[in-house]
């Protein structure tokens, strides 16, 4: 463990170690590393790789150039790569490297192979890991947030839900992480489920069931349950450090749409908030977005079934 040093409010801290989940799309890893490297902090942090074997063979030849790549890369304090042997799949595969490398160093930065991020993403993320560590009420550190109006909203905001695409947290919360279908299904109240739906704007219990009937195998849907089970709160940015360019249906589990990119935050100052609390505006717009994108969706679906 050889983590470096930074400087917040002239007060020193330790950096994060970023851990990377890649597998078989290297034109979105090259993305996602070059954008990465080009981050303040980028060279004082250690990054581990964890790469996954082919599922099928006809992933082997792009799993290859991955792992190619991935060797040449240069940009940061230290590389560790770590190559499956054999498919654990993205959910197996999370949940053990966060686990191990969150254990060693107590706290996290993750990222996929798919998520491109602000110069200011890995300064951002380490400094709320450092100011809100204390504060056992926030459980998640977000990276994305979605492209929502900003009006009468600070640089950052407390709310339920925890996105994943590209976030941070601590070992002392992370701990607590149990993916248990059985359990949820038993313990959450009609009421539960309807506050874990953002208050019924997306039906995000979708997730739980599809992975008790083993439709899917997810990881974060699950993160969500233990944050949501404990009445944590996840810190957002009111403006974007990420975009996720696995929108393009290239990813395991998603689908072609740009609903979700917004611009890139370029502001290296950000103003904290610490009065812990779910921010009512915030979860406003959000549910607002779900509702607004669900109603167009229907539109377009009846114009196509007219037409």
């Amino acid at each position: 463990m050889t983590q470096e040093n930074s400087t917040f409010n002239n007060k020193k801290y330790t950096l994060a170690p970023i851990v990377l989940f890649v597998y078989n799309r290297p034109n979105h890893t090259k993305q996602t590393l070059e954008a990465l490297k080009n981050n303040v902090l980028a060279n004082k942090s250690e990054l581990f790789i964890y790469s996954d074997a082919a599922k099928f063979e006809i992933d082997q030849i792009n799993v290859f150039k991955v792992r190619e790549y991935i060797r040449s890369i240069h940009g940061f304090k230290n590389i560790t790569i770590i190559e499956r042997e054999k498919n654990w799949g993205l959910a197996n595969s999370i949940i053990d490297g966060v686990t191990k490398i969150v254990n060693e160093y107590g706290k996290i930065i993750v990222l996929e192979d798919d998520i491109v991020t602000s110069p200011y993403f890995l300064k951002f993320m380490n400094e709320a890991l450092e100011i809100y560590k204390m504060e056992k009420k926030v459980w998640h550190i977000s990276g994305w947030n979605y492209p929502i109006d900003t009006d009468g909203l600070d640089d950052v905001f407390f709310y339920r839900f925890m996105n994943c695409w590209g976030w941070a947290t601590w070992e002392d919360r992370w701990k607590h992480f149990e993916k248990n279908t059985d359990k949820a299904l038993a313990e959450f109240t009609k009421e539960a489920i309807y506050r874990f739906n953002l208050d019924g704007a997306k039906n995000f219990w979708k997730q739980v069931l599809e992975n008790h009937k083993n439709k899917i195998n997810t990881w974060a849907i699950f993160w969500y349950i233990t944050i949501f089970k404990k009445n944590g709160l996840c810190l957002n940015p009111s403006q974007t450090f990420v975009v996720n360019i696995g929108n393009d249906s290239s990813g395991i589990h998603s689908s072609k749409t740009n609903i979700f990119t917004g611009n890139l935050c370029l502001s290296e100052n950000i103003k904290y908030v610490y009065h812990i609390s779910e921010n009512k505006l915030a979860l406003e717009k959000i549910t607002d977005f779900y509702k607004i994108n669900i109603f167009t969706r229907i539109l377009r679906k009846i114009k196509s079934l007219i037409n």
